[in-house]
């Protein structure tokens, strides 16, 4: 329990910050909001060595234990490193904000509740080994960064990039939950352990497929996938701590986790291989070759996260192949997964500090336009050196962590084209020339951020702002980033026994006893190979398209605006907010009739084809009562009163008509032994009839359109389907009777449980007590709102009245 409760420390913490952000003005709300990070990392930090040696510490709260929905707090080595980097980047981008964000100008209560609730929402998403409880904190990952890039709500930009990602996301995450009900009907249980235990026999079900696919529209909106990347670049109008947190280490990488964690179950489909991998690499590619058109700082990094997004899910796709080979252990698939989450460590630590640096250069020369900078290395050192190690590590340079891992993805590429399973020996080929040619764009875009932005000519006079170096606190977290970089570089074995092979053990479990038995070590030579001269061809190229690129930088007006997904994504918003609100004024037009209209005949062609569709019609005369003369008498007078409400010229003959039609049904229920029922509908109908006698002065009379009424054909059949509808339904319920009827357990228990005598009052204040609550309420609420318009047209006359 205590595991599971970890989780909402952060949500927690959030319920005391707008106290103290009020209560205490002279200290920045960071400083305490600081804590809570750094003790939930120090906290999953001490799980480390239990991890590495193979144990998983579960802790479960109950929920709903009637649908058998709990909290179940699993973390393994996977869950156990994301929780880090929640944890650790969340501590380190708080540091960042408390400098970033000035507390006299800047709301900071609601930006830093919106920051724990995204932080206990990613511990949710990771730790959760319940399906349901997964879903709920994704969801609730979608609400909290919808809250975090709106922000700055006054900004229409803020604005449109919140809804666009709360709408690409919440989308996906509906599909993903499609794929988790599927899924957990296919194995009788929401457990995610329990249902790795079951994937081989779950390969075999008819809706494994369709459920892997749903699975997959939600990890892929959430992670930046080609075609939903497009919610990313929007959401860099976002505060930078934002960014750098939310779209570097966390809340990008739950598409990523969430494909890490279920490759157990369906690793064995070749659809989720081609999918996984060939999405991944597509989007690589994408990104990093449009990386290069950007002019905004956050824009070309959103962009390149875009694409380092997709070298990691290529991989897991890659990854998934071991799950087809014999003696995967000791085949190059087994450097992909390890490559994967390799790489997501890496990317955390590089990304940050980009993100972090971008948003220095904004804050300390006003701009993050990149056609404005330039010759900030002299002014910014400090900023300028944690930008090249970060920018070098992204482009695949030694020595730094991001060459390590890059090679190894190289190395997958390569060994995808020899795999003879799923057309891989054909169609694989192409799988390391797109990533070579995408890793030629990761070197340009690299260089074009840092070289663009610190090198070149110093223009101060397009500068909002004198530029100078950040102070030291805005520093410190990128500082620790762009340090692990280098650290990891050197030590990446450390790294990789600590961090990386306990992960892996929970992707491949098939595949390894233990962690230490994964036969992996990093190294950065590994002789001349064909990686190694791919490298080198990446470095060559790369460096003369970043020296050629205003050359070239014009194929992009080749494809015009309009044609990209981004337009595509307008033009549907358009339509949900103009096209069909247009239609939908073709139809809503106020008049209560056209409604009905609507409604019934709905109502009618749905039911009579189910009931001849279903063959549920049946007629059957048994055990009926027979039918005497006073009661045809009384049919007849039904009738003829209700023919005369519709006909009638008067108003004051229609509504006596009216109340001969309610005393005839009063009537029958006493013939039918129903007093208490003949009771109630004689005082409604006497009621009802003398309000209408009270009004009748106040009546309009009929008008001569009124007075003359004409036969409508659509009418007419409208009103001949609904009578047909429920005789049909009426007959077909008495004929056949599928259940016993609920009459003898009233009768048996409404002495024995209710404690009453009256059957009627029983079920109307026990049996339906909720639905009698209901229906009072709803009383209430109208009597409420007559009294209300009644005020407001005394309150207008009384207006009226001093204005005259």
């Amino acid at each position: 329990m205590v595991q599971v409760l970890f989780i909402f420390i952060p949500i927690i913490a959030a319920i005391f910050i707008p106290v103290l952000f009020k209560k205490v003005r002279g200290i920045h709300t960071g400083w305490f909001v600081l804590i809570v990070p750094v003790v939930l990392a120090a906290i999953y930090a001490s799980y480390i060595s239990r991890v590495m040696h193979g144990e998983a510490i579960v802790s479960k709260v109950n929920w709903v234990p009637s649908l058998d929905i709990s909290f179940i707090s699993y973390i393994d080595g996977l869950s156990l490193l994301f929780s880090l980097l929640i944890t650790g980047i969340g501590a380190l981008v708080v540091l960042y904000s408390i400098f970033y964000l000035d507390r006299t100008r800047e709301q900071l209560h609601n930006f830093y509740v919106y920051l724990l609730m995204f932080m206990s929402a990613m511990l949710g998403v990771v730790q959760s080994d319940h399906l349901i409880s997964l879903y709920l904190f994704w969801e609730l990952t979608s609400i909290s960064s919808f809250l975090l890039i709106g922000y700055w709500y006054d900004r229409d930009r803020s604005r449109f990039g919140a809804l666009k990602s709360m709408m690409i996301t919440v989308f996906g995450g509906l599909m993903m939950l499609g794929g988790f009900i599927l899924l957990s009907i296919m194995g009788g249980t929401y457990s995610i352990r329990e249902l790795i235990a079951q994937a081989p026999t779950l390969a075999t079900h008819d809706w494994f497929t369709l459920s892997l696919v749903l699975i997959l529209l939600g990890a892929f909106t959430k992670s930046a996938q080609f075609p939903f990347y497009i919610w990313l670049p929007d959401a860099m109008e976002a505060p930078t701590p934002v960014s750098a947190y939310l779209h570097s280490a966390t809340m990008v990488k739950a598409g990523i986790y969430l494909v890490a964690r279920l490759t157990p179950i369906y690793a064995s489909s070749e659809t989720w291989v081609w999918l996984v991998m060939g999405v991944g690499l597509f989007t690589l590619f994408w990104g990093s070759f449009f990386a290069v058109k950007q002019t905004d700082l956050k824009g070309i990094l959103a962009f390149s996260t875009v694409s380092q997004l997709g070298l990691i899910m290529s991989l897991l796709g890659a990854g998934a192949v071991a799950f087809h080979v014999d003696q995967a252990q000791d085949t190059v698939f087994k450097f992909a997964a390890f490559a994967a989450i390799f790489h997501l460590i890496n990317h955390a630590t590089f990304k940050g500090s980009l993100f972090m640096i971008a948003g220095i250069v904004d804050h300390e020369t006003g701009t993050r336009d990149i056609r404005k900078l330039g010759g900030l290395m002299s002014l910014m050192p400090i900023s300028f050196t944690v930008a090249a190690i970060g920018s070098f590590s992204m482009a695949g340079i030694p020595p730094f962590n991001g060459f390590l891992s890059k090679e190894m993805f190289l190395t997958s590429m390569l060994a995808i084209k020899d795999f003879n399973l799923f057309a891989m020996d054909t169609w694989g080929t192409i799988f390391p020339i797109v990533a070579w040619i995408a890793s030629v764009f990761t070197f340009v875009y690299s260089f074009y951020f840092v070289f663009k932005t610190f090198t070149g000519k110093y223009k101060p006079e397009l500068l909002p702002k004198k530029a100078h170096e950040a102070p030291i606190g805005m520093l410190i977290s990128p500082i620790i980033l762009a340090s692990l970089v280098v650290i990891i570089f050197f030590i990446p074995n450390i790294i990789g026994d600590v961090f990386v092979k306990p992960a892996v053990l929970a992707i491949q479990p098939f595949l390894y006893d233990s962690a230490s038995a994964i036969p992996i070590h990093v190294s950065a030579w590994h002789g001349f190979n064909t990686e190694l001269f791919m490298t080198i061809g990446i470095f060559v190229v790369g460096f003369l398209l970043f020296l050629t690129i205003p050359k070239w930088q014009k194929l992009y007006k080749i494809v015009p605006d309009w044609m990209s997904l981004n337009r595509l994504y307008d033009r549907f918003m358009t339509f949900l907010d103009k096209d069909l609100n247009f239609i939908s004024k073709l139809y809503m037009t106020g008049s209560i009739r056209n409604y009905l209209v609507y409604m019934f005949s709905f109502i009618v062609v749905i039911t009579i084809s189910t009931l001849f569709v279903k063959d549920a019609f049946s007629f059957s005369m048994e055990g009926t009562a027979p039918i005497h003369v006073y009661e045809i008498i009384l049919i007849l007078v039904l009738i003829i009163s209700t023919m005369t409400v519709l006909f009638s010229k008067s108003r004051l003959t229609a509504i006596i008509a009216l109340g001969a039609v309610g005393y005839s049904v009063a009537l029958f229920f006493v013939i039918f032994n129903a007093p208490d029922l003949a009771l109630t509908q004689l005082v409604i109908e006497t009621v009802s009839v003398a309000l209408f006698l009270l009004a009748f002065y106040h009546l309009p009379k009929l008008s001569r359109h009124e007075e003359r009424i004409r036969f409508r054909l659509n009418n007419f059949i409208i009103s001949l389907g609904v009578g047909v509808m429920v005789t049909l339904v009426a007959l077909s319920a008495q004929s056949q009777k599928l259940v016993p009827s609920i009459t003898e357990y009233y009768k048996e228990t409404v002495n024995t449980l209710a404690g009453g005598g009256n059957i009627v009052n029983v079920i109307l204040v026990d049996y339906r007590g909720f639905d009698t609550l209901f229906e009072i309420t709803v009383l209430s609420i109208a009597g409420m709102a007559i009294l209300g318009m009644i005020q407001l047209r005394l309150s207008r006359k009384e207006n009226e009245r001093e204005n005259k």
